[in-house]
């Protein structure tokens, strides 16, 4: 089998080269001979391929008709809707992020997204329904993708109305975006608003883009939205419409590979000022070794009523704080560094390698080895 994928890889972020990744991961078992080609139609008028995988325009399409090519979109924008499609589920990555927002403890949300972005409109219906179940609403800004692109007029609009949003809005709040990058314009305008993140705003970033979300400080935390297995699921369906001749106009969705989070969500919020004075000193000293005692000395105020107070505003002890929060850092600290284990058990506090590793096993349910291994994975 001669086959093709047409994906623009010219374009910088890994979302592409995934996608890329998992048509060739399948191609390899399959023992396809492949290419990769322009996404233009001109292409397909003097090359033979059995089968192709791309990001499908009109023109592209009707090209593939007419050499009757077996075709399959990975791009969700694509304006054909009667062809064979693989996206990734964009409303689970909002679930997955208004998840993460609730669990640290947040009242008060926003939402950063496209207009006229079928992906982004997805995952903006994930993220309200499931703030909408627990009570709780959003407040959206949405904006034309053209006005930022080779605009300069629009960019300066597009700042002004983010900056009117963000000042609109009541700390602590927690932000979805459904883009990296826009996540970086979002930290620049809290910076010259004297805003603190994760304090003020914790922001949730999609597409974990490592070299966007890892620097500058805060790294960001971000959705994996799993496009090695959205490019692996597409070549498996093109591998069975050329076997068969049939295809699906109904599009298969692949899951999130999960959540990554650093530093930008890694606090815990609260309207209780004692209590929010408390997460804030074990966010600043969690990888010291901490006690409860010190949190209270901290605070300046009663021990009993501080630890009552805290367990009705965030549902857990402070010795569970401490806790969470410093396995939290290490689950950060595994992906972002080479520290190897016992490294990271000094840096964050622990009195020894076996203390961390029963800690993180008891709290997640897997090794420490187990978990780094399969975050590098799907870096």
């Amino acid at each position: 089998m001669k086959v093709a994928f047409a994906l623009e890889m010219e374009w910088g972020l890994k979302h592409h080269s995934e996608i890329y990744a998992g048509c060739q991961r399948f191609a390899n078992e399959a023992k396809w001979a492949t290419s990769i080609i322009p996404n233009s139609p001109k292409v397909l008028e003097t090359g033979t391929y059995d089968g192709i995988v791309a990001r499908v325009g009109t023109s592209f399409h009707k090209m593939a008709q007419h050499k009757k090519i077996p075709l399959v979109n990975v791009w969700q924008n694509s304006p054909v809707r009667e062809v064979t499609s693989v996206f990734s589920n964009s409303c689970k990555a909002g679930t997955i992020a208004a998840e993460h927002l609730l669990g640290r403890g947040l009242r008060r949300f926003g939402f950063l997204g496209f207009n006229r972005d079928r992906a982004d409109l997805q995952q903006l219906d994930g993220y309200t329904e499931t703030l909408k179940s627990e009570g709780f609403q959003s407040s959206t800004f949405k904006f034309n993708r053209s006005v930022i692109e080779g605009n300069a007029e629009g960019w300066e609009q597009f700042i002004f109305q983010l900056r009117k949003w963000v000042n609109g809005l009541q700390p602590p709040v927690g932000i979805h975006a459904t883009s990296d990058i826009n996540c970086r314009y979002l930290i620049e305008i809290c910076k010259s608003l004297e805003l603190k993140i994760p304090h003020d705003l914790a922001i949730v970033g999609s597409g974990n883009e490592p070299l966007i979300c890892n620097s500058p400080y805060p790294s960001l935390t971000s959705i994996d939205k799993n496009f090695e297995e959205v490019g692996y699921q597409a070549a498996k369906l093109l591998d069975e419409m050329m076997k068969t001749g049939k295809s699906s106009k109904e599009a298969k969705y692949c899951q999130p590979q999960g959540i990554a989070p650093r530093q930008s969500t890694d606090s815990y919020a609260s309207d209780h000022p004692k209590v929010a004075l408390a997460l804030r000193y074990i966010a600043e000293s969690a990888n010291h070794r901490i006690k409860v005692n010190d949190v209270v000395n901290a605070v300046a105020t009663n021990r009993r009523t501080l630890e009552r107070n805290f367990r009705e505003f965030t549902g857990r002890t402070i010795a569970q704080e401490i806790s969470r929060m410093r396995i939290e850092r290490a689950k950060r600290l595994m992906v972002e560094s080479d520290l190897s284990f016992k490294e990271l058990s000094a840096e964050l506090g622990y009195r020894n390698s076996d203390h961390f590793y029963k800690s993180f096993l008891r709290s997640e349910g897997q090794t420490p080895s187990s978990f780094r291994k399969a975050r590098i994975k799907n870096l």
